[in-house]
């Protein structure tokens, strides 16, 4: 997976079957008196359990609100299609992480041009030079809505961009991660 698909989500991820059963081992180790669903309090526990961080109040607020209102907690069912999304999500970002690290070959938290020019030179080394730059450009002005030479868009560009606005915040020539993420992650919410 490189740009060609880097924009879109994966497909819908199946836990294996030991991730099923240690999901449902902490839905029951959580839900302490047995009512077969989880409190707010125990839903946080449960998270901590399985992603080693603590809910935020407008996570956990968010979780509860999509609860059926007629139970007093989340049940089994909703659990495990709360922790697949997590880690559908969780997945997505670390592939999102694999490929800016191939660009980012000298581990500077940053990307730049020449850093383009090299993973795309092993990647498609047939590619002009050209080509490297519009889409580096494009990166970095998140400007994809115009095609290049050819009557083509930069190589996965229209997933990657929103038009007319700037990724590279700052404007010192580098795309840090977190741009890199937001532009990776424009318009699949």
């Amino acid at each position: 997976m490189f740009f060609s698909q880097a924009g879109a989500r994966p497909r819908m991820w199946e836990a294996s079957p030991s991730e099923y059963k240690k999901w449902v081992e902490v839905f029951k180790a959580c839900d302490e008196e047995n009512k077969g669903c989880l409190s707010r309090e125990n839903f946080k526990v449960a998270v901590v359990m399985l992603f080693g961080y603590k809910p935020s109040k407008i996570e956990a607020d968010a979780v509860m609100s999509s609860v059926d209102p007629n139970t007093s907690g989340i049940l089994l069912k909703e659990f495990l299609d709360i922790v697949r999304k997590k880690k559908e999500a969780q997945l997505y970002r670390n592939e999102i992480r694999h490929i800016f690290t191939a660009f980012d070959r000298h581990y500077r938290g940053y990307l730049t041009l020449e850093d383009f020019k090299k993973a795309f030179k092993q990647v498609a080394p047939k590619l002009s030079e050209r080509i490297i730059l519009e889409v580096f450009r494009a990166l970095k002005t998140r400007n994809c809505s115009r095609k290049i030479a050819g009557g083509a868009y930069p190589g996965g560009c229209l997933r990657l961009a929103a038009p007319g606005r700037e990724v590279d915040q700052d404007s010192d020539g580098h795309v840090s991660f977190k741009d890199f993420e937001y532009a990776m992650n424009y318009g699949q919410k």
